[in-house]
């Protein structure tokens, strides 16, 4: 995957790990598309994944995303998306046990392979 498209799969993972998927949260996921993809893009093979997606496989997936987004991006465009997905995370005013965990991991992941 490439960089946009493995945040993209991150962001709705992230959306769908506690079962709760609501308009703010899909107001910040347009805005990701819009922001990393400039013109007009055809997501459907995507969603098809992420649907298909049994949540027991949800770490694997995320887990792949996580560093293929890494292996694609700068520092910059890792901190810009670890706040997007916090925002996302907080969206609905709550933050759960399962969105902290895959927050935790991206934000852990990430972290300890920045060279300053």
């Amino acid at each position: 995957m490439n960089k946009a498209i493995a945040g993209y799969h991150l962001l709705m993972i992230l959306s769908a790990v506690d079962d709760n998927f609501n308009g703010r949260e899909d107001r910040i996921i347009r805005d990701y598309l819009a922001e990393s993809f400039p013109a007009k893009v055809n997501l459907d093979a995507e969603m098809e994944i992420l649907s298909t997606l049994n949540k027991d496989d949800y770490p694997l997936h995320f887990d792949r995303a996580m560093w293929d987004f890494y292996s694609d991006s700068t520092p910059e465009d890792r901190t810009h998306f670890l706040d997007m997905a916090v925002k996302l995370v907080a969206a609905d005013k709550k933050v759960s046990p399962q969105e902290d965990a895959y927050l935790n991991e991206l934000y852990n992941s990430w972290e300890a392979n920045y060279t300053f």
